[in-house]
């Protein structure tokens, strides 16, 4: 059975960096993309990003890109999500995912395994 465990969320000011974790079990972790999400209060889960099997191909939300960056290590079974100056839209609940069709991009119906999530809260 698939597990994924994010951690790393926290109170930060903005402008201020964080890392999130989101360690694997179960499966073989880099036969499989994986992404981020994030949801905050009354929204949507929405895209954040993406990365392939191997960490050479990365996808990013407009909202984040060249703030946030998305890698990964097989051998720790483990992809993480370097977030930097952050903004109080920031603020939400993030979720690391596995994909089910491979490098598939932004579409939640694409993952098929989700983490609990990991607060992310970003005060003004």
């Amino acid at each position: 059975q698939v597990q994924l465990v994010e951690s790393g969320g926290g109170l930060v000011q903005a402008g201020g960096s964080l890392r999130l974790s989101c360690a694997a079990s179960g499966g073989t972790f880099s036969s499989y993309a994986m992404g981020w999400f994030r949801q905050a209060p009354g929204k949507e889960r929405e895209f954040v990003a993406t990365i392939s099997e191997s960490g050479g191909n990365t996808y990013y939300a407009g909202s984040v890109k060249g703030r946030f960056t998305i890698s990964r290590g097989n051998a720790k079974n483990t992809v993480y999500l370097q977030m930097s100056s952050l903004k109080p839209e920031d603020t939400g609940v993030y979720y690391c995912a596995r994909s089910r069709f491979g490098f598939a991009g932004s579409s939640t119906s694409a993952y098929d395994y989700w983490g609990q999530g990991t607060q992310v809260t970003v005060s003004s």
